[in-house]
């Protein structure tokens, strides 16, 4: 095989692609990817001894976290950068064992080191594609070892994306970025048993828990704490830029850049909840969101006339009628598309190559649209706590569906259409993330001035839905939270989706619906044991599952 990758969803008959990627990743980025993964265990397995010997790894620590991210399903398809990122690896490793060797005269005996810490570091492009192969995931020949190595790295990648958006926002914990470290070093130990990881497992969602609350309070001691707003999803006459994937600071810095040149700003995909933040509604140029999900981003990129930025995934292989007008920037990345370089020594991001092009093109015309709603993370829930308390308790609401998550391009996705169409009447529908655009757009009503779809914002935010739950949990005097009212209908496409499932399972949340489809990387035996050990259950047909979960099953 030229590559093997199953870490989204959509990997080839639920398997693993083995020629070209899905996501339209080539087996040259695969293999440098797997590379990268590979060379930062063996970094890690450094900046551990070197925290040991108390020598300083902040620059390492971040790095890490930062490179895991760009190996994250539809972040970086540029095989140079990546190969580059290895390149700075091999540097970063060589700097921790000189300062340790230093500090302590010696190294650790070889035959105890594992061999991502010492393997050849002058290989060339060609070595490292081909090396991919070689360490990728079906390096590890047990399957139920593999199942639940591959299961904590994509956590991994998951806590490290969240850590990123915070750090860009100064606030950054060691904690969980030591922590993404000591795992990624427990995956190559051939000593740990199945029961280990899956100990290690339940830590990661932890981890992922209390990354998700670090990027919450980054968000909004920056941008402020969401508000309920209503978005409108057309166009208007003007200028405009459209930006998408989830980069809070980048989106208010284009704003800032933009106001002043009469060039409007529209939201795309995950970057929609921008316009409950107080910091970033209040420009007027921020006019409405246009498109959906970003499994559209081909047909709605084309569609719109104006530049388009992408500021993190999900990022598809750009077509040729809009390529010579969109950007990347941050860890994003696509061979032969312009690329905004990072912010240095406190500046801001130079957006004025965008909106020259935007200021160039025009107008780009008026498009109807509706109205829909936003702004719902835990601040605003709380202050709507009363009435949905009243709600629950007089019957007018019977259950909440959690339908947070991904969305994708399977045609098995039209489930969760089916499910808030089909809901019954007295049901409200929890979301975040993009899988919201399966049913965000549909005419469900609300009860008693609470929306049947409450959408707390971007993936990271799913926060919020497990804040709202542990506090009616308190509320109503509850000692288990499965005893609530409600049921947990997720959908996954990528390892952001992994981390939100390992954190609510670490909050002790059962009888958790996943679906389109299981992950591929799941071994039966692994499987099993998440079905014993938390009721975690496929999707069946929408009108069964409705019937069952209205049953609290």
């Amino acid at each position: 095989m030229d590559m093997f990758c199953f870490q989204c969803s959509e990997t080839v008959n639920a398997k693993g692609c083995t020629v070209r990627g899905v996501c339209g990743k080539d087996s040259t980025t695969a293999g440098l990817q797997d590379s990268l993964v590979w060379s930062l265990k063996g970094l890690s397995y450094w900046a551990v001894k070197a925290r040991e010997a108390c020598i300083d790894t902040d620059e390492v620590d971040l790095f890490v976290a930062e490179s895991l991210f760009s190996t994250l399903t539809n972040v970086n398809f540029d095989p140079d950068r990546i190969f580059g990122l290895t390149q700075k690896a091999f540097k970063l490793r060589a700097n921790l064992m000189k300062a340790i060797e230093e500090k302590t005269t010696e190294l650790p005996p070889a035959d105890e080191i594992p061999s991502a810490a010492i393997w050849r570091n002058d290989a060339n492009f060609d070595k490292l594609k081909e090396m991919g192969i070689t360490v990728g995931p079906l390096s590890t020949e047990n399957e139920d070892i593999r199942s639940l190595r591959e299961l904590l790295v994509y956590g991994l990648k998951g806590i490290s994306a969240y850590a990123d958006h915070a750090y860009i926002l100064n606030h950054s914990d060691d904690n969980i970025l030591h922590f993404i470290e000591e795992t990624l070093v427990a995956t190559l130990d051939d000593s740990l048993s199945a029961d280990d990881y899956v100990a290690l497992v339940m830590k990661t969602g932890e981890q992922a828990v209390n990354v998700m609350a670090l990027l919450d309070k980054a968000n909004t001691s920056s941008f402020g704490n969401p508000e309920m707003t209503m978005v409108f999803t057309g166009t208007v006459d003007g200028p405009g830029i459209l930006v998408s994937g989830h980069d809070l600071l980048d989106m208010r810095e284009l704003l800032e850049q933009t106001a002043k040149h009469g060039v409007n700003v529209y939201t795309h995909g995950e970057m929609l909840p921008a316009h409950a933040y107080p910091e970033l509604k209040r420009f007027d140029n921020l006019i409405g969101n246009f498109g959906t999900s970003w499994y559209n981003q081909n047909k709605e990129f084309e569609a719109f006339k104006g530049p388009v930025v992408m500021t993190t995934n999900c990022l598809q292989k750009p077509r040729d009628s809009y390529k010579d007008r969109i950007y990347t920037t941050g860890l994003v990345g696509w061979p032969g598309i312009k690329h905004i370089p990072n912010r240095t020594d406190g500046s801001t991001k130079d957006f004025s190559e965008v909106i020259d092009q935007a200021l160039r093109i025009g107008s780009i015309g008026k498009t109807t649209g509706k109205k829909i709603p936003v702004g719902f993370a835990h601040n605003q829930l709380t202050e709507l706590s009363d009435k949905i308390i009243d709600a629950v308790k007089s019957g007018a609401i019977r259950r909440f569906i959690v339908m947070a998550g991904c969305d994708g391009r399977a045609k098995e996705r039209q489930y969760y259409t089916d499910v808030a169409e089909e809901l019954p009447s007295d049901t409200v529908i929890l979301t975040a993330g993009c899988a919201k655009y399966r049913y965000n757009m549909l005419d469900l009503g609300d009860i008693g001035g609470i929306p049947r779809v409450i959408d707390a914002g971007q993936c990271n935010d799913s926060y919020s839905l497990a804040v709202i739950a542990l506090k009616l949990k308190e509320t109503f005097g509850l000692s288990d939270i499965n005893d609530l009212p409600i049921s947990y209908d997720i959908a996954w496409y990528e390892q952001k989706a992994v981390a939100v499932l390992l954190a609510l399972l670490s909050l002790g949340i059962k009888k958790i619906r996943l679906g389109p489809v299981l992950p591929a990387f799941l071994s039966p035996n692994i499987t099993k044991v998440l079905v014993e050990k938390f009721e975690i259950m496929g999707t069946g047909e929408a009108s069964e599952d409705i019937s069952l979960m209205m049953a609290g099953k």
